[in-house]
Parts: structure tokens; C-alpha cells; sequence
């Protein structure tokens, strides 16, 4: 029998073979991973105090009940002074002459705002899924070289997903990324609650040289459904001061810088 895996990666790839059928057994996990039901049941416990699965009689669902994604224009209302700190410190990161890869939603959307209004910068070229991100840029032109990715338009968030949208990304490398999400915990990983979204994230990542997570306070300690990345696949997050200290220590545990803007 081989040495069974550490309790928090056991736990990440519980949380994906049940997001990819639903539901499984206690059973059916004992065996997948060799190790005992009751050991089992304490994995499923933490995921669900995390509210990433529900635990139901003999197993565990994933919980997505409830979990409805707010519209780019009611996220805008939501920490809006937070997400405007956030925007300017990871604005700072960026310098003339690089290449930036723009994530859709409100913090990134931001980002964008805060380097628009960088008049020192010049010759940046940024690749952006987003129409109100591409918009916001548009007046940095010609400083600024905006590429959209094309793609099919969900109006909820004004992004372009697939089909198309990562043909263009695979064929571009970025100096960095600024990856948005709806979760951020030291287990689940980075995550989103769209999963076409989710997946043109997760492309990003894999598209950059560094990739930051930009997130306010309350996606911290989260999961969802999308994966996007792994904690250590990722190059640091930046956060906003709403964020709890044991949220705070829980991902700084994991060795991934973070800031609080």
C-alpha cells in the first residue's frame, strides 16, 4: 500500500473528484485514497466547515446551492474602496515596457483604472478577456496596446469565454497575469464560481510568468467550483483590509506571499 497522501492535498483532490461527480461515498474515498472511513469522515468534515461540500448520510455533494454570481455592475458597489486599493497597489507592479494579462471583474477592472491613470508608463501591452477592462484602457491609448481575445460575450460580466477566447492566449506569453475569483483558501485553491470563466482563468495562469490573485476580504477562506489554480501555482495574492486575521494566517501558512493593500 503506498504512503497515503498529507491531510490538506488528500482534502484539495477530495474537493475535486466530488466537484467533478457531485457526490461520492465515504466508501468510495477510503478506497481511492487508502485510508480508513473514520479518516475519511474528518476530511469531509473540514471541507464542509469550509463550505466546499455538504456532508450528506454516507458521503458528501458538492454545495452549490445558494451560490448565485453577482452581475459586474452589483460586484461594482461591493468594496469599492477596498477594490480601488487594491487596484493601485497592483497597478505599482507593473512597468514600462511589459506585457500584462488582465482577468474580467471589478478588482481587475480596477487594475485597469489605476494604470490608465499611470502617465509614467509607456509601450505596455495588456491582453484582457474583459470589454469594460478594454474600455477603462482605452484612453492610455496610445501609451498602452490593448488586445482583446475575442471570444463568445457573456453579458453578465461583459467577458469573452470559449470558444476562441483561448485560442489567442495560448499563443501569447505575458510577463504577469492579475487573476480574479470568487474563493481563495489554502486548500481549495483559487476557484470561481463560473466555470467558463474558470476555465479562461486557468489558461491565464498558465500564460504568464508570474500571476497574482486579486481578491478583497471576503473571497478569502472560500471555495467553489471552478478550479483555477492551486495556492502554490500561483505567484501571490493581493487583498484588501476586510480581510480576517485567521484568513490571513491561513493562507500565509502556505508560503504564498500576500499583501494587504
Amino acid at each position: 500500500m503506498s504512503e497515503p497522501l498529507p491531510a490538506p492535498l488528500r482534502r484539495e483532490r477530495m474537493l475535486e473528484l466530488i466537484g467533478r461527480a457531485g457526490f461520492a461515498r465515504v466508501a468510495e474515498l477510503s478506497e481511492a485514497f487508502q485510508v480508513s472511513d473514520v479518516t475519511v469522515r474528518s476530511d469531509l468534515d473540514a471541507l464542509d466547515a469550509q463550505q466546499s461540500i455538504r456532508r450528506v448520510h454516507g458521503g458528501a455533494v458538492l454545495r452549490t446551492g445558494g451560490v448565485r454570481e453577482a452581475s459586474f455592475e452589483e460586484a461594482l458597489e461591493s468594496s469599492a474602496d477596498e477594490k480601488r486599493r487594491i487596484g493601485e497597489t497592483a497597478a505599482a507592479l507593473v512597468a514600462s515596457g511589459s506585457s500584462v494579462l488582465l482577468d474580467v471583474g471589478t478588482t481587475t477592472a480596477a487594475i485597469a483604472r489605476a494604470l490608465a491613470d499611470r502617465d509614467d508608463l509607456e509601450d505596455v501591452t495588456v491582453i484582457t478577456n474583459g470589454l469594460t477592462i478594454a474600455l477603462e484602457l482605452e484612453r492610455a491609448i496610445p501609451r498602452f496596446q490593448v488586445v482583446v481575445t475575442g471570444g463568445t460575450l457573456r453579458p453578465l460580466q461583459h467577458s469573452l469565454v470559449e470558444p476562441l477566447a483561448a485560442v489567442l492566449l495560448e499563443r501569447m506569453h505575458a510577463d504577469l497575469a492579475f487573476i480574479g475569483c470568487t474563493g481563495v483558501h489554502p486548500t481549495g485553491g483559487i476557484t470561481n464560481v463560473n466555470l467558463p470563466e474558470a476555465d479562461l482563468k486557468r489558461v491565464m495562469v498558465g500564460s504568464a510568468t508570474r500571476a497574482i490573485v486579486v481578491a478583497d476580504g471576503s473571497k478569502l477562506g472560500r471555495t467553489h467550483l471552478g478550479r483555477i489554480a492551486a495556492v502554490d501555482e500561483v505567484a501571490g495574492l493581493i487583498t484588501g483590509d476586510s480581510a480576517t486575521p485567521d484568513a490571513l494566517a491561513g493562507i500565509r501558512d502556505t508560503g504564498l506571499p500576500v499583501t494587504v493593500a
